[in-house]
């Protein structure tokens, strides 16, 4: 049995998985989603068991139903072994500061994220996108009270532009509010475009990465074939981001997952996650199974070691660039 493995978060004490695990499939706002509290709550049990102590949801997943499960599952363990992370910034209501990063949504948000969750802090709390219509200053301002308060220990960002991250970072330190620990993007085999934005500040600021969508939508786990004339089944058929994968150099970097993961004895899906995990800026990559065993081949990619000359096969079929073309995940 593979035995998980920890690691800091960016350079603060935090120690968290070597993978994350993500609760956006936690609800049933989507038809792709799990639709099964129970067995939701069975897949977090065995991701606890076994190892993983870090789980990320966001407020907007199924509006407040997968924070609610994760509260389920949560419910009587100790606390202190866990690490809770969410998120703030969608819409949570059809009214006037019903989303955004204003000091009040961002102060009530985290209230009913506590509630949802049925504890009394969080681990990570994270801005889920840039707010183009509200001050930095004010956003910086809220999540600084909200760990001088001990609402929230650690804050963190996802899926912006590094002009954006960086003149966080800078407000942060010239006003003396509490600074950014961690990046979420997305950051996978056939999507490097933050290669060429936030991942190269994150490494020159000791700013953690937990990497969303690591298996590009299911698209790495190779499930899908180039010769298919339609996606039928699965996320990629309501889910025009993972359609858009589906060009020739995305199929050559499959290509060479499929056999590199041939020679290895180990699935596609474990290379590509491997593949992230030798990258030293990477700290949890945020895997989102929707069964048991689908979690189990993940936490397997851990065991996966990967040579310079392959890590070199995965990757020379692209060039990353950078796009302000984010999927709202």
């Amino acid at each position: 049995m593979t035995e998980m493995e920890y690691t800091k978060l960016g350079n603060t004490g935090l120690e968290v998985s070597r993978l994350c695990l993500g609760c956006m499939n936690f609800g049933s706002d989507q038809p792709w989603m799990m639709n099964d509290e129970e067995a939701s709550l069975e897949l977090i049990d065995r991701a606890l068991e076994m190892g993983i102590n870090f789980l990320d949801t966001a407020n907007v997943y199924s509006h407040g139903e997968s924070e609610e499960i994760v509260g389920k599952a949560i419910e009587g363990r100790n606390r202190d072994e866990l690490v809770v992370a969410t998120k703030v910034f969608g819409k949570m209501g059809d009214y006037p500061n019903g989303q955004g990063l204003s000091r009040k949504h961002i102060l009530d948000q985290a209230e009913a994220s506590l509630d949802r969750l049925g504890t009394d802090y969080i681990d990570l709390y994270q801005i889920h996108r840039w707010d183009e219509t509200t001050p930095i200053e004010e956003t910086l301002s809220a999540l600084d009270h909200l760990v001088e308060t001990g609402k929230v220990r650690y804050v963190g960002a996802s899926t912006m532009a590094a002009w954006q991250f960086t003149k966080a970072l800078y407000e942060s330190d010239r006003r003396g509010y509490e600074r950014f620990t961690c990046m979420q993007p997305e950051y996978n085999l056939v999507d490097r475009h933050e290669e060429q934005n936030v991942l190269p500040v994150c490494e020159s600021e000791g700013i953690g990465v937990i990497p969303w969508s690591p298996l590009a939508g299911g698209f790495l786990t190779g499930k899908y074939d180039r010769d298919e004339e339609e996606v039928t089944e699965g996320r990629a058929a309501e889910d025009e981001h993972t359609e858009a994968r589906f060009t020739d150099e995305n199929w050559a970097v499959l290509a060479e997952v499929r056999a590199i993961a041939e020679e290895k004895g180990v699935t596609p899906a474990q290379v590509s996650l491997a593949w992230l995990l030798h990258k030293p800026v990477v700290d949890s990559p945020i895997v989102g199974p929707r069964t048991v065993d689908h979690l189990e081949e993940n936490v397997e990619s851990i065991d996966v070691s990967l040579t310079d000359e392959e890590i070199e096969r995965l990757e020379s079929p692209k060039s990353p660039v950078w796009s302000r073309g984010i999927a709202n995940i």
